[in-house]
C-alpha cells in the first residue's frame, strides 16, 4: 500500500540570512509519515545545503518526527532557520510565510 506523508516546503527567499548574503534561490523540503510524522526525507536546494543536511540526515537515523527538529533551537538569523521552518511546515506551520 502507498506511504501516506505530509509535505513541508520552505523557500530560501523567505529566510533572511539568505537574503542577506544574496543567495535565496532554492528550498527545503521535508516528508513524514502522515501518522506517526516520523522523518521520511529531507530534499535541500541552496545555499550551505551540504552543510546542513547532517541535521536531517541525524534525525531520519534516530527516527525522529519532524517536530523533534522543529523544536530544536536554530539560531537567528542563520541559513539553518530554513531546516526548522520546513520541519514547522510538516506537522504545523511555519512561522515566516
Amino acid at each position: 500500500s502507498p506511504i501516506r506523508y505530509n509535505k513541508g516546503v520552505f523557500p530560501f527567499m523567505a529566510n533572511s540570512r539568505a537574503r542577506t548574503i544574496d543567495d535565496a534561490d532554492g528550498m527545503v523540503k521535508v516528508l513524514a509519515d502522515k501518522e506517526t510524522d516520523r522523518l521520511l526525507g529531507v530534499h535541500m536546494l541552496g545555499p550551505n545545503a551540504g552543510e546542513m543536511i547532517m541535521e536531517a540526515v541525524i534525525g531520519l537515523e534516530y527516527g525522529a518526527s519532524s517536530e523533534d527538529l522543529a523544536r530544536t533551537c536554530h539560531a537567528h538569523p542563520t541559513l539553518s532557520e530554513a531546516v526548522k521552518e520546513a520541519m514547522m511546515a510538516t506537522y504545523d506551520k511555519p512561522i515566516h510565510i
